[in-house]
């Protein structure tokens, strides 16, 4: 007897038991629903919601794996710094090896891991309490939460954020197209306001950076955004920025692969590319107000802001996690605007509001995730005033005709 034959016995056996969701995520998983629709009152087509978390997840496994050898190669870059050892990145010399992906793999895989397994197992234990089917969202939510984390983040920590951010992210509005929060961002504003050590500072982004095991203190991993809003020279050039041959989370350092998962999804119709593109044009626009600031000498270069102020309003999208942001949360369906004119008030403020608290916080410099979580509280207000002004001109138009 086959998997599928077991399975399917299993199914039948436990139908209308308690058992029986956390039977049929199982099934589901490995084989296509048996469930099809028939007559000609529906509308077929190929794509559901298991394909479309596919398709996102596939557009994520680029920056999940080249987080991995970035891993490796922040590790030993660090190291040689310390050492008074200063190389150019080289793609196929010292980047692309076994040595890197080797350590970035026993580093990030296990936060993989953790994260799948605590958070499908909070939601097949709602699944069987409230007695429904287990939803295919958290798919994607396990592979957004390692690439937004510190390398280093103890997995402890990593799966009480998960049950957090699952249970009250989610599960208490009601589940997966319910929620009004990013479950992925809930997690990381969690581990950011109860463990803000581990998720900011100069030396949490390189794997061994920070010294609570008796590693090397000298190992030091520095963001771009901590270097300016310490006012520091940058040592990295504008074509390491965008392949992401720096330090930062696992997924959101390579510009490039964003880029090409950007185009994935809003080839696939997943992603609104109103919402990415209103991101970049509200972080543009922000970035040119502080940089006419810093041109006029409104503030010193003394001030505490003024070196992410000074930042070229284009490489803002560059450094720190903006791009990412706009691409893989923002445009999450279900806690963005829904309209169209929605999507570009939405995109923008996120985009303005990331750069503001990026250079009013030097402390967090990265305010993109925060900027999100804002915006979701405010999307359905959003939507409510675009349709509404939508109604009024209609009325209006329809006046016009009578009169």
């Amino acid at each position: 007897m086959g998997l599928k034959s077991t399975l399917h016995n299993l199914k039948e056996k436990y139908k209308g038991q308690k058992m029986a969701p956390a039977f049929n995520a199982l099934h589901t998983f490995l084989y296509l629903p048996n469930e099809v629709t028939r007559g000609g009152t529906h509308i077929k087509a190929a794509d559901d919601l298991k394909r479309t978390m596919n398709t996102v997840i596939l557009s994520l496994v680029p920056c999940l794996i080249f987080g991995m050898f970035n891993a490796g190669y922040q590790h030993y870059r660090a190291i040689e710094i310390a050492n008074g050892i200063v190389r150019e990145v080289s793609l196929f010399g010292n980047f692309i090896t076994w040595d890197n992906l080797i350590l970035g793999a026993i580093t990030v895989l296990p936060l993989v891991i953790v994260s799948y397994a605590v958070g499908l197992a909070v939601e097949f234990l709602f699944a069987v309490i409230k007695g429904h089917e287990v939803e295919e969202g958290y798919l994607v939510t396990g592979m957004l939460v390692p690439l937004i984390v510190p390398i280093d983040i103890p997995l402890w920590m990593l799966a009480v954020a998960v049950i957090f951010g699952v249970v009250i992210g989610k599960e208490v509005f009601g589940g997966t197209g319910m929620n009004i929060l990013n479950p992925a961002l809930t997690i990381r504003a969690f581990l950011f306001f109860a463990y803000p050590t581990w998720m900011s500072g100069d030396k949490v982004w390189v794997h061994e950076a920070v010294d609570r095991a008796g590693t090397s203190e000298a190992i030091s991993g520095e963001t771009i955004l901590g270097s300016y809003a310490q006012n520091q020279d940058i040592i990295y050039s504008l074509s390491e920025m965008f392949y992401g041959f720096i330090p930062g989370s696992v997924g959101e350092t390579s510009k490039l692969l964003i880029i090409l998962g950007a185009l994935v999804l809003i080839f696939t119709k997943i992603g609104s590319w109103r919402i990415i593109l209103s991101t970049i044009l509200g972080a543009l626009f922000m970035g040119v107000i502080f940089n006419l600031v810093v041109d006029a000498e409104l503030i010193s270069e003394s001030s505490k802001f003024y070196g992410l102020m000074s930042v070229p309003y284009w490489q803002h999208l560059l450094i720190g996690s903006i791009l990412f942001g706009a691409v893989f949360m923002a445009t999450d369906p279900v806690s963005a605007s829904q309209t169209n004119k929605g999507k570009w008030i939405y995109g923008f403020l996120i985009g303005f509001i990331s750069i503001m608290i990026r250079v009013f916080n030097p402390a967090y410099p990265e305010g993109v995730f925060l900027a999100i979580l804002l915006m979701n509280v405010f999307a359905p207000t959003i939507d409510h005033y675009v349709v509404k002004a939508n109604v009024k001109n209609r009325l209006n138009r329809l006046k016009t005709k009578t009169a």
